[in-house]
């Protein structure tokens, strides 16, 4: 691991973008949508395939590091990180592949190269059997059927990875999907929060996948058990985000509303570093349930600080962070979408036994 994330080179660079660029533009980005013109500028930058082995153009980061990346363009832009974080978690399981030397596909190539963006629809495993994309064997690859809850980046992406299900063997086929005439949006989401991800919900209409295009063939029982990992832990946009409110709560003349950063600063910080020392160690213990019950606390933690700096933020700017051309309320929003971002049972279950637990000791 790097000592300090922040002296790497790549790390400098998304800094100087996330800044320059991402940043002054959050607001319009959101009202107007993530553009084809910011994802060939993350391209120009090299964010569609930083963890590309180094064949690819991968830039070689450690774990750090790329949390690092994570927590800039999240405070920077939630939407443009929304769109780009769906992609980079897939390149880096497609470096996985890469490294195993398991044959891959030319879209898969060229999503390691940062040609393609890709777009994911992978969460409504965590349904079955209650929703879920279903999965048919058929001459040459599978037939892939139903709709898909969440599609961020619509419009952007010429494919899509998505995970479906075979009913009959409960065996969980992820592929990557090419956009046509057979992916269709269903009805317009109009969502409050995010606003500007072009987040859809899909229509797979026998979309054939042929067998090359998929990436692999687990069992539910394993895919859950993945899943947790994923789901438990607070995460690098957490603390972008709060990274940035507390920026601006500091940069207030106010010294009530500064004495609100000076007081939640460290114990973000403290939060930060057990859910980041909880993720590594759980990923060394191989994943699942290793210490299951603090991971969840710490992101119900990490949720519940998003929620009162938010709010401390609408609250010092009155009337006018309700204002559409006022931050305050695009990162209330924005840490609505995280409570609720890659939600499970567990989780959802551990924040609302927290509010109730609070609730009865008052």
């Amino acid at each position: 691991m790097t000592a300090d994330p922040e002296e790497h080179p790549f790390v400098r660079t998304v800094r100087e973008h996330a800044e320059r660029v991402l940043r002054p533009a959050a607001l319009r980005t959101d009202r107007e949508g993530v553009s084809a013109e910011q994802i060939g500028e993350l391209r120009t930058v090299g964010l569609l395939n930083h963890l590309a082995p180094a064949p690819y153009g991968g830039r070689g980061l450690d774990r750090d590091a790329d949390r690092r990346i994570h927590e800039l363009l999240a405070g920077a832009c939630f939407n443009t990180w929304l769109v780009w974080a769906q992609h980079a978690s897939l390149t880096g399981r497609l470096a996985e592949s890469a490294a195993a030397d398991r044959p891959l596909p030319d879209l898969a190539r060229r999503a390691l190269t940062g040609e393609v963006l890709l777009g994911a629809g992978i969460s409504d495993v965590r349904s079955f059997p209650r929703r879920y994309i279903a999965a048919t064997r058929t001459a040459g690859g599978w037939l892939f059927n139903g709709t898909i809850s969440w599609v961020s980046g619509w419009g952007l992406s010429p494919a899509l990875a998505v995970a479906a299900v075979e009913p009959a063997s409960e065996t969980v086929v992820t592929a990557l999907v090419e956009v046509g005439e057979r992916t269709r949006p269903a009805a317009p989401l109009h969502l409050a929060a995010v606003a500007g991800s072009r987040t859809e919900r899909i229509v797979l209409d026998d979309v054939f996948v042929p067998a090359e295009h998929v990436l692999s063939q687990r069992t539910l029982e394993r895919t859950r058990f993945e899943d947790l990992a994923l789901a438990s832990d607070a995460r690098g946009h957490h603390f972008g985000l709060a990274e940035t409110v507390l920026r601006e709560l500091r940069e207030t003349p106010d010294p009530s509303v500064r004495a609100v950063a000076e007081t939640w600063r460290p114990r973000v910080s403290r939060i930060r570093r057990t859910a980041y020392a909880l993720a590594d160690e759980a990923a060394e213990a191989g994943g699942g349930t290793h210490r299951l019950a603090e991971r969840l606390a710490t992101k119900v933690a990490s949720g519940e600080a998003l929620a009162t700096l938010t709010r401390a933020l609408v609250i010092a700017r009155a009337g006018r962070g309700l204002a559409g051309d006022d931050t305050a309320q695009l990162h209330a929003r924005s840490a609505l979408f995280v409570l609720v971002q890659g939600q499970s049972a567990d989780v959802r279950q551990a924040h609302l036994a927290h509010l109730a637990d609070r609730q009865e000791s008052r």
